[in-house]
């Protein structure tokens, strides 16, 4: 019979998804399940991007242009001024979703066996988009005893090497929520200029900064315009991950020349979801208050209530909506498949990511999971007592 492709042999399946036909079979069990293991929020949509389609008048729902409407990237390069991020429309081109971005990206930047390094863990797609274009992820391996925090100086140099071609990093983190400091992103711009490759920041949770600490974008770094490249969606930030809007920003004009050619090669972004966005940017200040206030009061909750579980270990996050969790077991595959299986606490159970699917290097993350604390206060509670008393009872 014809054969598959390499690379679609290669192909990861996601953590965070693989697990739903176990979930399917719980749910047909009668089981309830708390859902840990995605990080779909539950916070409501704004009004105004949901009005700004029931209220629209198209008739023909033609094209987009290829690199997005002109009215939604003025608006997004207003919304950057905002956040201290000197660009213009020029220098966005929208996308269908961050993934997309990151696509058009390492085939316009990378050939095939080119390398990319990428603070780990990190979130499980960036493998996925680096076999379908052919490039090499090299892991700068971060320690859930340090919090995550990015290598030295040296330890990082010492992974560049001459296919080299760019360093990816997640700001504030998936899955981890390390929020990188100033002087971190400092240090990375300064190895981006010494050997001249891109500095790429996926910063699709920028709002989303706890403790009184402020996001730093790469961008917001002077003398690195043609080395910085940012990814960004709408996800996240407006709960809004069905629409499939983000963006690639950057004022290498040659990079952006490059990634238009691969947007005009897939026609244009979806209109409906662009107008939604595009409202979107008037979502006032006061939505984004309530939201961080509601995800500091579930981050502490959740933290607070793991803390309780001998032999557990997790890092608090400063950023985004999800913690890596190392527990008192060897395989969390195992373990995250047993809960929905065999496992329920009064016919609740809780579904996890397991986080071997957020690192590169073999062996390592086998007993971590990652929670995304998407839950209100009340079923965070729930999940970690079931999860306490599965340890309680679980065999490896």
């Amino acid at each position: 019979m014809p054969t598959i492709s390499k690379k679609g042999l290669l192909m990861p399946e996601s953590p965070i998804r693989k697990l739903v036909p176990y979930a399917e079979d719980a749910i047909k069990q009668g089981k309830t399940i708390y859902h840990l293991n995605i990080g779909q929020p539950d916070i409501k949509t704004p009004q105004v991007a949901l009005d700004a389609v029931k209220n629209n008048t198209i008739e023909i729902l033609e094209y987009s242009r290829s690199q997005g409407s002109d009215t939604y990237r003025e608006k997004l390069a207003n919304y950057y001024a905002k956040h201290e991020i000197d660009v213009t429309l020029d220098d966005i081109v929208v996308t269908t979703g961050a993934s997309e971005a990151l696509q058009f990206l390492f085939s316009s930047v990378m050939d095939p066996g080119d390398e990319v390094i990428i603070s780990e863990p990190f979130y499980a797609n960036y493998i996925a988009f680096s076999i379908a274009t052919g490039i090499k992820v090299v892991p700068a391996v971060c320690n859930i005893d340090d919090n995550f925090a990015l290598p030295t100086l040296s330890a990082f140099e010492k992974l560049i090497t001459p296919k080299t071609k760019a360093i990816l990093i997640c700001n504030p983190g998936n899955p981890t929520g390390y929020l990188y400091s100033k002087a971190e992103i400092n240090k990375l711009a300064s190895i981006a200029i010494e050997h001249d490759l891109y500095l790429v920041a996926d910063e699709v949770y920028r709002e989303f900064v706890y403790d009184g600490h402020k996001h730093y974008s790469i961008l917001q770094e002077k003398g690195v315009d043609e080395h910085a490249i940012i990814i960004d969606s709408v996800s996240k930030r407006y709960s809004m991950c069905g629409a499939r809007v983000g963006c690639l920003v950057s004022k290498n004009k040659a990079v952006m020349e490059t990634v238009l050619k691969f947007a005009q090669a897939r026609l244009s972004p979806p209109t409906y979801a662009q107008i939604a966005s595009e409202a979107a940017l008037e979502t006032p200040q006061s939505y984004f208050d309530d939201v961080i206030e509601e995800y500091v009061e579930r981050r502490n909750t959740l933290i607070s209530e793991l803390q309780k579980i001998e032999g557990l270990k997790v890092a608090k996050p400063k950023g985004a909506f999800y913690c890596i969790v190392e527990l008192p077991i060897k395989d969390s595959d195992h373990f995250a498949k047993w809960l929905l299986e065999s496992f329920d606490v009064d016919g609740e159970t809780v579904m996890v990511a397991p986080a071997a699917g957020f690192y590169s290097t073999p062996g390592v993350g086998s007993n971590q999971i990652r929670i995304a604390y998407v839950l209100k206060k009340e079923s965070l509670i729930k999940a970690v007592n079931i999860l306490k008393q599965a340890l309680e009872v679980y065999k490896d």
